[in-house]
């Protein structure tokens, strides 16, 4: 699974999206709401790294996710 922050623009607020190993979007959430229904994607329970890990990435840098 990867993960990208999306910068919004004007009103609009940033998103994270989460694709799969094809680059399919899987999940696209709010950046600042990010830990709603994670049990949908597989990382039920893992709150906090993603946490952390949306915190600490750059605006437009694609990395694989591992939490």
């Amino acid at each position: 699974m990867y993960i990208i922050k999306v910068k919004g623009k004007a009103k609009i607020p940033d998103y994270i999206q989460l694709r799969d190993e094809q680059f399919v979007l899987i999940a696209y959430f709010r950046a600042d709401r990010p830990l709603k229904d994670l049990h949908r994607y597989g990382l039920e329970g893992k709150e906090e790294p993603l946490a952390a890990v949306i915190a600490s990435l750059a605006f437009g840098k694609l990395q694989k996710l591992e939490v």
